[in-house]
């Protein structure tokens, strides 16, 4: 079954490079993860009662999410059973499923957004166009910090929206990959260390951190060998020294894989210091030695780069299939 899966995976991701998000169907109904995310909220409203103490928070937490999870992976073997009623025709039903829930096509649209925003309409566009895939607050970020945003999304979004569905679909089927996309789409709204969920999201946060810890790493090593094919073998060992060397230097333990990988690749500093609701956090610089002047043009590089590594994943899965 494992060998169908990666068939069925290689046609999702090269369908989602070419056709991105359906929009005319997504205005119709609901996006599979905007009914994860309804899900979710209805699980905050009924668990998480702020009059708990901080341990019954938590308890109550961890059963919300295990029970999101349990959900997620029923309709995973609920949609592998009524596509298996199409014979050998179920592998369409399949990938169409994988084909909406990796971010390939969507995500370069974005960054590339922001790379025409800033090069063509100044901070402002930059501003404008950034604020739609990060949470830091856009009015804080000159010319540099613009570019830099959008750079590390794409390195954190290529592990989380690209490499993990991918990899947890070729290991588990649509079971797998939905309850991925569920502990993932939980992280983002209840894996937040404030008064509401410090306690109440920390398992969802914890399941994240487990889910993503392969496929981080495998990111990295992606966009090493993206790296290594567009500017020589020294920026792909360049990028594997970083992330090496940096991705602790990231709060996060799997996002800094990617990001430091781009960031030695493309030879850029990343990271630093960023604002949150008008709240500084620090952070050291990733890849310190990198240029840090950014502008759209770096943007631009870190896309060439993400757009090897795409097909570098690509190529793995068909390797997988073929052996």
């Amino acid at each position: 079954m494992v060998d169908a899966w990666l068939a069925v995976l290689v046609i999702a991701l090269i369908a989602d490079w070419w056709f991105g998000e359906p929009a005319a169907i997504w205005s119709r109904f609901p996006h599979p993860v905007v009914l994860f995310g309804r899900a979710i909220d209805e699980a905050d409203r009924r668990f998480n009662r702020t009059q708990d103490d901080a341990l019954t928070r938590g308890r109550r937490g961890a059963t919300a999410i295990a029970l999101l999870v349990v959900l997620a992976v029923s309709a995973g073997l609920a949609a592998q059973w009524v596509f298996g009623l199409f014979g050998f025709l179920w592998w369409v039903g399949e990938a169409f499923i994988v084909f909406v829930l990796v971010a390939q096509r969507s995500l370069i649209d974005h960054v590339r957004a922001v790379s025409y925003g800033l090069g063509r309409h100044g901070l402002d566009g930059g501003r404008e166009a950034v604020a739609q895939i990060v949470g830091r607050d856009p009015q804080s970020l000159d010319k540099a910090g613009v570019a830099r945003a959008a750079i590390e999304s794409l390195a954190e979004n290529f592990a989380d929206g690209v490499v993990a569905p991918a990899f947890w679909y070729a290991l588990a089927g649509l079971p797998g990959l939905a309850a991925y996309k569920m502990i993932n789409t939980a992280d983002s709204m209840i894996g937040h260390l404030n008064e509401r969920y410090a306690d109440f999201g920390r398992t969802a946060a914890w399941l994240d951190d487990v889910a993503n810890w392969l496929p981080a790493r495998l990111s990295a090593l992606l966009i090493a060998t993206g790296a290594g094919v567009l500017h020589g073998t020294a920026a792909g060992w360049r990028a594997i020294n970083a992330a090496l060397r940096d991705a602790a230097l990231h709060r996060s333990p799997n996002a800094g894989w990617p990001e430091a990988a781009m960031a030695g690749g493309c030879d850029l500093a990343l990271g630093g210091p960023r604002s949150y609701g008008g709240a500084t956090v620090p952070q050291g610089f990733i890849h310190a030695a990198g240029k840090r002047d950014l502008d759209a043009g770096d943007i631009d590089r870190a896309l060439r780069v993400f757009t090897v590594a795409c097909y570098g994943l690509w190529a793995l899965v068909a390797l997988l299939w073929l052996l």
